[in-house]
């Protein structure tokens, strides 16, 4: 089991998951690594317990792969052009994803239907 690394940044998440190139996502779907608040918001230090449930009941999470059809319509759907990239902040649904720990960074495997919206901070959403 992964410690609670530092994920409440695009930085911090990009750092801690290092080096994903060989890291193969698959069909329609993505990689995400879950947005974690710091431990201290404002003047207030957070308990461990807190951060802790951020890995489990997170919503927002940071673009860090795409499969090749994720986003693509086909005969089932059809995105009218919306899209998400690398990068980008995504709200989804916790139980829509697959829980998977890379290189030690809490993440998610969503597929692209299940991507509600983009976010452009992920502390805006709880």
């Amino acid at each position: 089991m992964a410690q609670n690394l530092p994920q409440s940044t695009k930085d911090e998440i990009t750092r801690t998951v290092g080096d994903i190139s060989a890291f193969a996502v698959m069909n329609n779907q993505l990689l995400v690594g879950i947005y974690m608040r710091s431990e201290k918001v404002g003047n207030i230090y957070l308990p461990d317990a807190t951060r802790d449930e951020d890995r489990w009941q997170g919503k927002v999470g940071l673009v860090l792969k795409k499969g090749p059809t994720a986003f693509v319509s086909d005969g089932n759907v059809d995105f009218h052009g919306q899209d998400v990239n690398v990068g980008d902040w995504v709200l989804y649904r916790t139980s829509d994803g697959l829980a998977v720990d890379v290189n030690k960074t809490h993440c998610r495997l969503l597929e692209d239907i299940h991507i509600k919206a983009v976010v452009p901070d992920p502390s805006m959403i709880y």
